[in-house]
């Protein structure tokens, strides 16, 4: 007969202790990993990591069960970062898809015990075409490990499921070596956030990782003024041109500082008709280059709670952003 389940009547007393439990071993896991990293695991990652930077195919990520959707995480943050990946389920290899795997490819196989029955197919395809197989594994003298030409041998750590059987702390381990693999190829790529944002064009992500360069005003919709002129003049430039401030150059073009519609409010109680703006502006304003991200350049309006940044290149503004430039754009 199935087991019955009751509904659950934990109090929220006891659902934190029991969170906090699950936090604590789970660190403990990664912990262990780390130790392993200092010590005998440190190798066979650098040699894992030749491997999958030296091949001209891809990485063929495969597992079962949990193990399985770590690996599809893994292939997928692999694939983002500059390293061709895709996940193959072992048991759709076993009927045809092992065609989908060539020699120039590497496999990581991904196993806690390292005795999964559903990955023999696979492992004997990589030992027939000799194809680099790297183990993600605990059991480091299972059938899996002995087969493998690297195996990444991780800590036998403690579940967070109280009776031992979910895996938990395990497809942690097996996910942080993932991502690890995965930091290391990127670093040793030289992969930076211009590749990155090839692979995400979309959403707030790609939103993010566009160059200020593609959104800033250019051009007349710069608002600028020169030192020495009437405020009068400037104010009709920042209510003309709508950016919500008004740049103040010096007789050779350089920036000299930065009006603000804040700075004119501050002033209405005074007759600015013969003030120069020399006398209001604020010096060294907040400035960015061309190839500042979106997603920085928002982060510095709100750190400072300003509206809009000035674009320069040699001292010299090339344009003006405005934070309703970052939000059409999808910048959060």
């Amino acid at each position: 007969m199935k087991a019955r389940l009751v509904p659950s009547t934990a109090s929220p007393e006891a659902a934190i202790e029991s969170a906090m439990r699950t936090v604590a071993t789970e660190q403990a896991g990664v912990a262990a990993l780390a130790e392993a990293l200092n010590n005998g695991l440190a190798a066979p990652f650098a040699q894992a990591v030749e491997i999958l930077g030296g091949i001209t195919g891809r990485v063929i990520v495969t597992g079962v069960g949990k193990s399985g959707h770590i690996g599809s995480k893994i292939a997928a943050t692999l694939a983002s970062t500059g390293t061709p990946a895709f996940f193959v389920h072992p048991a759709e290899a076993n009927h045809g898809d092992l065609g989908m795997i060539a020699r120039d490819d590497a496999i990581i196989a991904i196993s806690w015990s390292g005795e999964t029955s559903e990955l023999k197919g696979i492992v004997a395809y990589a030992r027939r075409f000799s194809i680099p197989l790297i183990a993600l594994t605990s059991g480091d003298t299972s059938a899996l490990a002995r087969e493998s030409t690297v195996v990444l041998a991780l800590p036998r750590v403690q579940e967070a499921c109280p009776h031992g059987l979910a895996p938990t702390t395990s497809t942690l381990t097996q996910l942080v070596m993932g991502d690890a693999l995965a930091v290391a190829l990127l670093e040793a790529r030289g992969f930076t956030p211009d590749h990155f944002r090839t692979f995400h064009p979309g959403g707030q992500l790609g939103a993010n990782l566009t160059h200020i360069s593609e959104i800033m005003r250019t051009g007349d919709q710069i608002p600028l003024v020169a030192r020495g002129t009437k405020m009068p003049e400037a104010v009709m430039t920042l209510t003309k041109k709508k950016v919500g401030c008004v740049c103040i150059v010096e007789a050779d073009g350089t920036l000299a500082g930065i009006i603000t519609d804040g700075d004119v409010a501050r002033h209405l109680d005074r007759d600015i008709r013969d003030v120069v703006v020399d006398e209001i502006m604020t010096a060294s304003p907040k400035t960015v280059p061309p190839q500042t991200l979106a997603g920085k350049a928002m982060a510095m309006l709100n750190d400072h709670s300003i509206s809009a940044l000035v674009v320069t290149e040699n001292d010299r503004p090339v344009g003006v952003v405005h934070f309703h430039d970052l939000l059409r754009l999808g910048v959060a």
